[in-house]
């Protein structure tokens, strides 16, 4: 039973903070509880790669009980300090696991992860379901444009040099994809299994 007057769950993301960064194991506990799905919603939309995820996952909540002395609410949320670590860890992890570029072949396996991973049915978080269900419908060629250009931080003209395409389309591929992504994702939701297959 809670030592609490009220439930654990209920307490601000502030006060959980301060719990996890004093050692208490029931704050802790829900500290994580409440911003896991988010966490790794945000690693695998980085990485696309489930188990990296975890471990990316894992690495900020190790950060956050590091440095939870430090977080200043002035500068923002809970929410938006610790999706920011995890993103941090997420572009490191992408970077030095990609020292050589992706072949373009590679790309397609990439994406069906994004899209189709066990975990996308798990996430909580919604934002993240709708943006990685916009991507798989995409045309491959496009998907790739913007998984080279968005993941792993291309110019325009990389993107171009390593699909063998003119720089014009490589932007076009680009800015098509983004609009894409912008319109489905200001629509309005669509329910899991709904889409066309």
């Amino acid at each position: 039973m809670s030592r609490f007057r009220f439930p654990v769950g209920r307490l601000p993301d502030e006060a959980l903070l301060s719990g996890l960064a004093g050692g208490d194991p029931e704050l802790a506990v829900s500290f994580v509880r409440r911003f896991q799905h988010r966490v790794f919603g945000v690693a695998i939309a980085v990485t696309g790669d489930p188990q990296l995820a975890e471990d990316i996952a894992q690495q900020t909540f190790e950060r956050a009980w590091r440095h939870a002395q430090i977080y200043d609410s002035r500068r923002g949320s809970v929410t938006t300090w610790l999706t920011t670590i995890a993103h941090n860890l997420a572009i490191d992890a992408v970077r030095s696991r990609r020292p050589e570029p992706v072949a373009p072949e590679d790309l397609d396996a990439i994406l069906g992860v994004v899209s189709e991973t066990p975990e996308q049915h798990a996430l909580a978080d919604e934002a993240s379901s709708r943006l990685r269900a916009a991507v798989a419908e995409l045309p491959p060629e496009q998907g790739r444009a913007l998984v080279l250009a968005g993941i792993y931080g291309m110019t325009a003209q990389q993107v171009a040099d390593r699909e063998r395409i003119p720089l014009g389309t490589a932007k076009t591929r680009i800015r098509t994809a983004m609009g894409k992504l912008r319109t489905a994702l200001a629509a309005p939701s669509v329910r899991r299994g709904d889409h066309a297959q």
